[in-house]
């Protein structure tokens, strides 16, 4: 059968209509307002590891979920029960249900949701079993599901189509619900550290945070253009200027950029800020974190997570890579003239500037070879409009980016916090701007006018979901992790 759902015969869809129509005739309700009592499999399962093959018991138990196999017919007939914790293998005997139910229950179609009623026993091969007392059809399927011996496999049509993939493939569903617990891990950790937890605007009137395009929307009501959030630093910081101190936000952001497999346009994104820290700190706290999510979910890859994590200078990274010094080389032509002097290096440099270099250097030729976490530190000011600058070393800030697996999935400032500065670098900005670069930030006077009210010397961590589950999971693609990511028509 073809994992497309719009290919399926139009006799097997007929054929699952007509037995709606006689479930319906027959009195019976296809589609049920609720079934209640339910356990989940695993949970019915788990009093039993060691029951003995043979062996019965009295013990009853409420479970539902997707007809995923059926074994026999007339007297008995064995049936899989799938739901998100597991499978379990049902008995159906004409002497417990009687002759018209057992005829019911071996006609259902696979993919029907049923819910069971039985007693729990151990069959002679040692699975465990449920012996059916009562059935109750809970949604008739009018699809057939994907083929059960291949699962799905085509790429597109589990991403286009994520309700199939999560039918067919026992792993998609495990990887959710691992997202899942990172998520929650991940909120415990910060909650417990006095954390809490906020929501700022999706629709912002300037947006701000990063340096990426953003979405644009039209507001009716107001009759005026919004942009979708790039970011939720400039009210988180504001937040902290309002003194709630330590703040995190765990959202969805808006980046009007090419899809690649580390980007989707809409990704799920952690930021936290914490008065009275800076970088280091935070440091720390991005590699406990980290550290204590993968032993939560049991992390078992080739990823070495322990700590510490390396902390190696953006300038040294690069120099080690590529053996270009952007320390000696701090102007746009000097740098060309270093990347077109290596042997090493091959970039385009045409209309690139010096800050885009040096980020090129850093994504092209450092990136790809990091395999282990791996902190780079200390960034020049150009590449940092919101970072405070480094207390020892003039032209840099106090920033660092988190790195595995060949990608970046943290990002973290010693904030800035002098309004006066924060003027001075939108205002280079606003510059970059006019030159044609479409990443560059807006002029947010709003956010200025925040920091005159004085804001703490604050650290702040914006830390990918996404790509945080890609390495907790050993996915290489985004729209792996992401339920239903951006697609091309």
């Amino acid at each position: 059968m073809s994992d497309q759902p719009t290919d399926q015969p139009s006799e097997l869809l007929a054929a699952r209509r007509a037995k709606l129509d006689r479930i319906r005739e027959q009195g019976v309700d296809p589609f049920p307002h609720d079934f209640p009592g339910v356990i989940a499999i695993a949970e019915a399962q788990a009093p039993w590891a060691t029951l003995e093959a043979g062996e019965e018991r009295d013990d009853a138990y409420r479970i539902a979920g997707r007809l995923a196999a059926r074994r026999g017919q007339g007297k008995m007939a064995f049936l899989d029960i799938v739901d998100r914790s597991g499978r379990m293998q049902v008995q159906a005997r004409a002497d417990v249900l009687g002759e018209e139910a057992m005829a019911q229950l071996v006609e259902f179609d696979l993919g029907d949701l049923v819910g069971i009623d039985g007693t729990i026993f151990s069959s002679r091969s040692g699975e465990l079993t449920l012996r059916v007392t009562d059935f109750t059809l809970l949604a008739k399927s009018l699809r057939p599901p994907p083929d059960k011996h291949h699962g799905l496999q085509d790429v597109e049509t589990r991403y286009r189509r994520r309700e199939l993939d999560l039918i067919a493939n026992e792993e998609a569903r495990e990887l959710f619900v691992t997202r899942a617990k990172i998520v929650s891990e991940l909120r415990r950790s910060l909650d417990d550290d006095g954390f809490i937890e906020v929501e700022t605007p999706v629709l912002q009137p300037l947006y701000g945070g990063a340096l990426a395009r953003p979405f644009i929307t039209h507001h009716n009501t107001l009759d005026r253009d919004l942009f979708l959030r790039i970011a939720t630093e400039l009210y988180l910081k504001r937040c902290i200027v309002g003194g709630l101190e330590r703040v995190y936000e765990l959202g969805k952001d808006f980046r009007n950029e090419g899809l690649s497999t580390k980007h989707n346009p809409e990704f799920t994104m952690v930021e936290w800020y914490e008065a009275y820290a800076d970088y280091g700190n935070a440091m720390d706290r991005v590699e406990q974190l980290v550290v204590g999510i993968a032993e939560a979910i049991n992390y078992d890859g080739p990823i070495d997570f322990a700590a510490p994590w390396p902390r190696i200078p953006l300038a040294q990274a690069i120099k080690d890579a590529t053996g270009i010094d952007i320390n000696e080389a701090t102007e746009r032509d000097a740098l060309v003239a270093a990347i077109g002097a290596s042997k090493k290096v091959k970039l385009d440099v045409e209309d690139r500037a010096w800050p885009a270099l040096v980020d090129d250097l850093l994504s092209k030729y450092v990136e790809p070879t990091i395999t282990n976490p791996v902190f780079i530190t200390d960034y020049p000011t150009a590449l940092s409009p919101f970072a405070k600058a480094h207390r020892t070393q003039p032209g840099l800030v106090e920033r660092f980016e988190a790195f595995c697996s060949g990608m970046e999935f943290a990002n973290a400032f010693t904030e800035l916090n002098d309004p006066d500065e924060q003027r001075r670098r939108f205002e280079d900005q606003v510059r970059l701007a006019e030159g044609g670069d479409e990443e560059s930030q807006p002029y947010d006077e709003v956010f200025v006018q925040a920091l005159e009210q004085g804001m703490p010397p604050t650290a702040g961590v914006g830390l990918g979901i996404d790509r945080l589950v890609m390495l907790m999971t050993g996915r290489d693609s985004i729209r792996e992790v992401v339920l239903f990511p951006a697609m091309r028509d």
